[in-house]
């Protein structure tokens, strides 16, 4: 049996909601499951496992990728990831966002990704669906071993 471990941040509750649906293929497939939620009120703590964070865009400012655009509502996590040596556990980003945004879809995750150098794993729409789940469930479960 695998444990899978995930921090995320959900401002809405759509990254909630997929992590909800992520946990169910896990448990499915005999597989353990443990996910965190990371916001402005978490008290840091020292990792010690390995982890994937799951990360929502949310930015303002400017209408591309330029240095305009900032990060709004996730900072708590990557405070809590650049905390201590929790980012030596880190071992990889999915994200999610809206494909309305175009070229900002997802792009929390590939900054993300970029600023820890991990690589950005998946990315999913809004909520995801189950087919999403259990893809990016089949893409995070080899970095966590058999």
């Amino acid at each position: 049996m695998t444990t899978i471990n995930i921090l995320y941040a959900s401002t809405e509750g759509n990254t909630k909601a997929f992590i909800e649906k992520l946990a169910a293929v896990a448990e499915s497939n005999g597989d353990g499951f443990s996910a965190r939620l990371i916001g402005n009120e978490t008290e840091y703590a020292n990792e010690t496992q390995p982890y994937v964070a799951f990360v929502p865009t949310y930015l303002t400012g400017g209408t591309g990728t330029g240095p305009e655009v900032k990060e709004i509502f996730t900072n708590a996590l990557g405070d809590y990831i650049a905390f201590g040596n929790n980012a030596r556990y880190l071992k990889g980003v999915v994200g999610s966002g809206n494909r309305n945004f175009n070229i900002q879809f997802n792009l929390t995750a590939i900054r993300y990704g970029k600023n820890f150098d991990v690589p950005m794993i998946a990315a999913y729409e809004l909520r995801g669906s189950k087919f999403d789940a259990e893809k990016i469930y089949n893409k995070i479960k080899p970095y966590f071993g058999e």
